[in-house]
């Protein structure tokens, strides 16, 4: 590896990690006034459209399955979520949100609209703001595929060789 190619990771990483604290503390402000935070936002928005079981809900936001349990059983004992039966699997509950949680995702809106809509004015319009998405949903794939290739191996195998 080039060190052209390590800054740019580096550069990289650390530009996520600021965008990662960034949103954090914007989805804290928008989430406050709904009674959230923005963990508890983070998992109720992840089954907003269909219940899901916990595991489900870590593997599409790239925690861990720990974490996400923790903040269900809290939405659960607040009245914001409920644990549904899973058809798939009778251990595996499926969390869904309740009324009361559709209705504290309701109150982030107007928020969450005018963010949205102050983010597209500053980068330039819909197709940057399109383009911007598509990237770092690009990064995260390769990352993705990366971390998999890596896991693959197994700890105590040796990188391959190019021939």
């Amino acid at each position: 590896m080039s060190r052209a190619q390590q800054d740019a990771l580096s550069r990289t990483a650390l530009g996520v990690f600021r965008l990662n604290g960034q949103f954090l503390a914007v989805s804290e402000r928008l989430a406050e006034p709904a009674g959230l935070t923005a963990a508890w936002w983070q998992v109720l928005g992840a089954v907003l459209r269909e219940p899901l079981p916990v595991s489900g809900i870590a593997r599409a936001m790239g925690i861990t399955r720990q974490s996400v349990q923790r903040v269900a059983d809290l939405l659960v004992r607040e009245g914001l979520a409920a644990y549904e039966p899973n058809p798939a699997h009778r251990r595996a509950k499926l969390l869904a949100p309740t009324e009361a949680g559709h209705a504290a995702v309701r109150r982030i809106d107007p928020g969450h609209a005018e963010l949205a809509a102050e983010l597209l004015r500053e980068l330039g319009g819909q197709e940057a703001f399109d383009e911007t998405v598509r990237v770092l949903e690009r990064l995260s794939a390769a990352l993705e595929a990366v971390s998999a290739r890596h896991e693959g191996r197994g700890a105590d195998t040796e990188p391959p060789t190019r021939g």
